[in-house]
């Protein structure tokens, strides 16, 4: 018997919400996730697979209603054109998790770099409990 994708790869359970965004490429209202002005210390992982996606010390204010980061972890994120063919949509390297938009050329940091992600589809692991 074949075993589906959330077996074989060891996805979380997503609640409709969570699906919404992470699987149908939506997004969370804007000022509304709890980690747009999260300023703990640590690193933020993907929702679904719980890949390593950003370190807190990339992290920014952007003003924008989401989560911004100026880097990504090496290789955890991949860049596509986003359906609407003008803006990059970021997905989660290792599962394909829709993580939001990336922006360059902006400004707002010296990397000119933001992504735009919806806290909706990461967790949080602090760096107290990742030294462990």
């Amino acid at each position: 018997m074949a075993q589906n994708d959330s077996t074989r790869f060891n996805f979380k359970q997503l609640t409709p919400e969570e699906e919404h965004v992470i699987i149908n490429k939506g997004t969370e209202r804007p000022f509304s996730g709890k980690y747009y002005q999260h300023e703990e210390k640590g690193i933020y992982t993907c929702k679904r697979c719980g890949a390593h996606l950003y370190h807190s010390s990339d992290k920014f204010d952007a003003q924008c209603g989401w989560p911004s980061f100026d880097d990504e972890i090496e290789g955890a994120v991949k860049r596509q054109t986003d359906a609407d063919g003008h803006r990059t949509e970021i997905t989660c390297a290792q599962c394909g998790a829709h993580l939001g938009h990336v922006f360059l050329g902006e400004g707002f940091t010296q990397k000119n770099t933001r992504h735009c992600v919806n806290s909706i589809s990461m967790e949080f692991i602090p760096d107290s409990a990742a030294h462990q």
